[in-house]
């Protein structure tokens, strides 16, 4: 690890954005980062995912056309499917297929269904909360914006995240060639063809800037995913427990793990998983025109969703409803600063917190009505992806596509 700090890195710990992180980590009596960890978010910006990284230059190497399609069967079969692979092959995915002895599969399967218990308000709240003020961090936007981001349209990039967390959270779906091992391996070779593409750029300014998809961005958006949303649930209502928020911080190491964040910003149960966000947020928060470029189309991105009926007015409710959610949860400032109004009456979140208590106290009365409340907020959160997408399903990594295909 390089001891040189980016310039983008400020010079102490910045405020959080919103109502909900600083407070909620205090009352956890979580702090600032020390002088020493804000040091090591710093210098973890010029640090990649070394072994998929160097996977990739071998892949370069030797030729795209001849081990892509290798590494393609062994993400899907495993590797002892590909007797032919050659040794950096078979050496990343033996690591990767080695699954560590710390994995608890009873609390990964318990966070599989927590996830759903929120029906489409959890996917809301990831989306109003954490991919919209994830823009406050100007830094990852600068990649964001070289792999077309505003091209291609917030509506596809958070179908496909959201795809994503449904593959992750499937039954069964991070175990080795499960459909969320699988999706996680793809996005971790995405990671590192952006970043090898990125990083050549000539516009990139990689002593102001550091590595593109760096250790703490990943920490930040592992963290932001899978975590945030579940601080953000509780907010709207839905009951989690100590055991459920152990198990999605279990989850969140274990895809961590498999995502290539580093050891030292994986969590260790969900108090840990809070400080990890709560840290990283000090030192990647610092808005710029970059923040606008991307939350003003975000913001009105309801206006071209995919509704079968009365398209007008339910584009409309949704634009106000989703402005609702991200005030609630960001604040008026963080608003401003991402060029969207500065105060939206919460009046969704509300609505939806006496539901949402109710409907999560019920389904725990018995666990065959948790099941079905599962069932049913999986199906929901199914529809409100088709919604963003609209015809065809949404397809992991489509957005950078053609970085792989200039591979």
């Amino acid at each position: 690890m390089t001891s040189t700090v980016p310039l983008r890195h400020p010079a102490a710990p910045q405020s959080v954005p919103g109502p909900a992180l600083a407070p909620f980590a205090r009352v956890l009596g979580l702090r600032e980062p020390t002088a020493e960890q804000f040091q090591e978010l710093g210098e973890a910006l010029t640090v990649g995912d070394r072994p998929m990284d160097e996977l990739v230059e071998w892949m370069y190497g030797e030729g795209m056309a001849s081990t892509r399609p290798m590494f393609e069967r062994a993400v899907r079969d495993g590797i002892a499917a590909v007797p032919e692979a050659p040794g950096a092959l078979r050496e990343f995915f033996e690591q990767l297929e080695a699954v560590p002895e710390w994995v608890d599969w009873k609390k990964i399967r318990h966070a599989e269904r927590i996830t759903g218990l929120g029906g489409p308000d959890g996917i809301y709240v990831a989306r109003d909360m954490s991919f919209l003020g994830g823009y406050l961090a100007s830094g990852f936007n600068k990649t964001l914006l070289r792999t077309g981001a505003l091209e291609k349209g917030p509506a596809k990039r958070f179908a496909e995240t959201t795809q994503w967390a449904m593959d992750v959270t499937a039954p069964g779906g991070m175990r080795p060639q499960g459909v969320g091992y699988r999706s996680t391996v793809h996005v971790r070779l995405i990671h590192s063809l952006v970043r090898r593409h990125v990083a050549s750029l000539p516009d990139w300014r990689g002593d102001e800037w550091g590595l593109p998809i760096n250790q703490t961005d990943m920490a930040a958006t592992l963290v932001g995913a899978l975590i945030a949303p579940t601080i953000g649930a509780i907010g709207m209502g839905v009951v989690i427990t100590p055991r459920d928020a152990d198990a999605m911080a279990h989850f969140a190491r274990y895809v961590g793990w498999v995502m290539g964040v580093e050891e030292r910003f994986l969590p260790n149960g969900f108090r840990d998983s809070v400080r990890i966000l709560y840290h990283t947020m000090t030192a990647i928060t610092n808005p710029d025109d970059t923040s606008r470029q991307l939350a003003i189309p975000m913001g009105d991105d309801p206006l071209g969703w995919h509704y079968s009926y009365l398209p007008g007015v339910r584009r409309r409710v949704a634009r106000s409803q989703h402005l609702s959610i991200a005030t609630m949860f960001l604040g008026p400032a963080a608003m401003k600063e991402l060029g969207l109004p500065a105060f939206t009456v919460p009046w969704y979140p509300m609505l939806r917190i006496p539901i949402n208590l109710t409907r999560s106290v019920w389904a725990r009365t018995s666990s065959e009505r948790f099941t079905r409340a599962v069932a049913r907020s999986r199906s929901a959160q199914e529809a409100f992806i088709r919604t963003l997408a609209g015809p065809g399903n949404a397809v992991i990594g489509e957005s950078a596509g053609h970085i792989g295909k200039a591979a």
